[in-house]
């Protein structure tokens, strides 16, 4: 299919003018018919030529071959100007005239001037002209091929053919640049594929976007097809039977309208730009992985440099917890950096597993290595920097436990160093138990101090492990050391405060026998004093006979001695607390007033024991004498008077003995003590006096019998003289 080598952008104003026209109607032979409506304003022939030229370089060439049927409407024109244009058609298409139509005005004219000039150019000429009146061009051309002008049906709109061409020649002009264009990208991708360096210019985009004409083609080719589809009902409409409309429309007005042509430029401009796609699908592939490539070797680059240098940097574990947390402030620092290199991979990791889900076989490879690459590099320095914090975190506890036991062996330390004075043992014991609690408590911390030192050792072990065939830096060293030293110094201050535990334990233990030995002592006065006590308020009796005395005087011996007892045992005890006194260095520390007391009772006790001792002895005496005296008969002389003397000194010993009851016990101090009340004191002496008035009623019957005896010896005196 040819075109016209003029565009109709280039002579629109002249075309506008409608100096001739394509129609679109055939004549019976299936030629074209081309109308030249002449008007009354002077008709340029130049621009008429350039018409005719533009226009018949729309056919095809096999459609010229038809020829044509040219109507020249003479009807609002002058004779002579038609006759130049129907010559002027003789230079312009002279092969391709069939007939030529001259359309005369009703009254106007001569018509043999006209006719026989035609006539007489006719073989000239080469095509025949005839001369007729519009409503007898039905006889040479059917009414739907002829236009409304003509009495026709057949519907031209010529601005509407002029757009529609402006916009073809648009289409055909961009669509057949666009497809050279694309032809060249598409070959020298094509070209250019296996090598690596391609040159700068391989990426080149084309003059007009490709989605925009094929839209316009796409747009195009539907306007003509709905032009197709009216006409062909016009045309059929006007035609007046089946056979006219059927034969009115043949491939010669496809071309005519340019369908085939456009649809040959979209289905090649699709093909391209099928193929461009893929191409941009390639480019945008390779820019996207070496993109990818670029961002990986940057983060890979960044990792492997400085963020392994900045590790690699930190070593010290410092001395404190305030030196630990400020390398933990410097190291939260470096994490922070490294965290948004850690978001670059984690978009990149994305990146790379959208690709590999929907990447081509030769690139999963390339990617599955960066991918691998980039994974590596970054979970190592993550494993890094955990194990960097770890190091850090444990240091930190370590610290803090070190300092806490410090605070505890300076707070145990200080209760050692403390003077002990405990008020009584309850509170020696609460302190020992305090002490002990304390030293269990420092013991458990020093224990946990290993533990956190030997983590700590651990983690760094493993930190001088990744760094990458180095040795351990000397810092590292120090801080192996620095631990070691100061579990070693908690451990030797722990000692030497359970050493001082030990001796403040048998001090204080020492103590509580002291207190102990003291709160005895005091309870031996105690007991002395309620033997004492005792004495004076319970051992009143003095027994009913002799036998029942000795018995009194027995169970008192027995009293005594365990009187004497407790009085050893206070004494012992004081001495003790002397020892422990002594022992303990309590130089200010004396036993008090036990001591003294305890002797001032068991004086007191001795001084009544003896009352009572030798009342009893007086009353075993009284009651053996009594009883001897009361036993005997005065049936002799010689006897009664020895019993009249035994009476008298019985007497004589009741009474003191019963004197004596009612004196009372003159303690060291000089105070008085009775035994028992003056009640008490006379009941105990009730069987003393029952025997003493015994004992005086016999003295008075011996009296009586010596005063007889008397008078009887002074009778047989007197008898005897005289």
């Amino acid at each position: 299919m040819s075109t016209s080598n003029m565009e109709a952008t280039t002579m629109l104003p002249v075309l506008k003018k409608k100096l001739a026209f394509l129609s679109g109607g055939k004549d019976r032979r299936s030629g074209l018919i081309l109308t030249i409506p002449l008007c009354t304003e002077q008709t340029s022939m130049e621009e008429l030529s350039a018409t005719l030229d533009y226009l018949l370089g729309i056919p095809s060439e096999k459609c010229k071959a038809r020829g044509f049927t040219v109507i020249v409407d003479g009807r609002k024109s002058q004779w002579n100007v038609v006759k130049t244009v129907v010559l002027m058609l003789q230079n312009v298409i002279p092969a391709e005239v069939s007939l030529v139509c001259v359309v005369k005005p009703d009254e106007f004219w001569d018509k043999k001037v006209t006719h026989f000039c035609f006539w007489k150019e006719k073989d000239r000429l080469g095509f025949e002209v005839i001369l007729v009146s519009a409503n007898k061009l039905t006889r040479y051309i059917e009414p739907c091929q002829l236009t409304e002008e003509f009495g026709g049906s057949l519907l031209y709109d010529h601005m509407d053919w002029v757009n529609k061409r402006l916009v073809f020649e648009k289409f055909t002009r961009e669509s057949t640049s666009l497809l050279d264009e694309l032809a060249v990208i598409n070959e020298n991708e094509k070209s250019n594929q296996p090598d690596k360096d391609r040159p700068p210019d391989c990426n080149a985009l084309p003059s007009f976007d490709p989605e925009t004409v094929l839209q316009t083609g796409h747009e195009l080719l539907s306007e003509l097809q709905q032009r197709r589809f009216n006409g062909s009902e016009g045309g059929g409409g006007s035609s007046g039977g089946g056979g006219g409309g059927g034969t009115a429309w043949s491939p010669m007005d496809d071309e005519l309208l340019a369908q085939p042509q456009v649809m040959k430029l979209l289905d090649s401009l699709r093909e391209e730009y099928t193929k461009y796609q893929e191409v941009c699908r390639q480019r945008s592939k390779r820019s996207q992985l070496e993109e990818i490539q670029t961002k990986v070797m940057q983060v890979v680059n960044w990792l492997e440099g400085p963020g392994t240098e900045q590790l690699r940097a930190q070593w010290g574990i410092g001395d404190s917890i305030r030196a630990s947390q400020a390398l933990q402030q410097k190291h939260e620092e470096i994490e922070s950096q490294h965290s948004e290199w850690f978001a670059v991979y984690v978009e990149l990791n994305q990146q790379i597993a959208a690709l590999l889900s929907a990447g081509d076989e030769e690139d999963l490879l390339e990617l599955k290595a960066l991918q691998q690459q980039l994974s590596d590099v970054c979970y190592r320095q993550a494993s890094q920097l955990e194990s960097r914090q770890n190091v850090l975190q444990s240091a930190h506890e370590f610290h803090g436990t070190a300092q806490d036991l410090s605070q505890q062996l300076d707070g145990l330390l200080g209760m050692l160093c403390a003077d002990v004075a405990p008020a009584d043992g309850a509170a020696i014991q609460q302190t020992l138990k305090h002490l002990e609690e304390k030293l269990k408590s420092v013991d458990g911390a020093l224990q946990g101090l290993k533990e956190k030192g030997q983590v700590l050792l651990d983690q760094m072990s493993n930190q001088a492990s990744w760094s990458y065939g180095k040795e351990a830096p000397l810092e590292n060293k120090e801080n192996v050391d620095h631990i070691h030293s100061v579990m070693e110094d908690m451990q030797l201050r722990k000692q030497r405060c359970e050493d001082m535990v030990d001796v403040r334990r048998l001090k204080m233990l020492q103590m509580v026998q002291l207190f102990k030995c003291e709160e005895d002592a005091s309870q031996a006065v105690e007991w002395l004093g309620e033997l004492l006590d005792a004495l004076l308020k319970t051992h009143l009796r003095l027994g009913d006979d002799s036998q029942e005395t000795k018995v009194l005087l027995e169970k008192h011996k027995k009293f005594v001695d365990v009187a004497q007892s407790t009085y050893d045992y206070g004494r012992q005890l004081l001495q003790a607390t002397v020892v422990l006194c002594q022992s303990l260095r309590c130089t200010t520390r004396s036993s008090g007033d036990t001591l003294p007391r305890l002797n001032r009772v068991w004086k007191q006790f001795s001084v009544t024991s003896e009352e009572r001792v030798h009342r009893l002895e007086m009353a075993s005496s009284f009651h053996t004498s009594a009883e001897n005296l009361l036993k005997e008969s005065p049936e002799q002389a010689e006897l009664m008077v020895l019993d009249l003397e035994s009476c008298e000194e019985v007497v004589v010993l009741g009474k003191s003995l019963l004197d004596r009851l009612t004196v009372p016990v003159i303690f060291p101090d000089g105070s008085e003590h009775f035994f028992g009340s003056p009640g008490d004191m006379a009941s105990s002496a009730e069987s003393v006096r029952e025997k003493l008035k015994l004992v005086e009623e016999k003295r008075f019957q011996l009296e009586e019998v010596e005063q007889l005896q008397d008078q009887e010896e002074a009778l047989e005196t007197e008898e005897l003289e005289s």
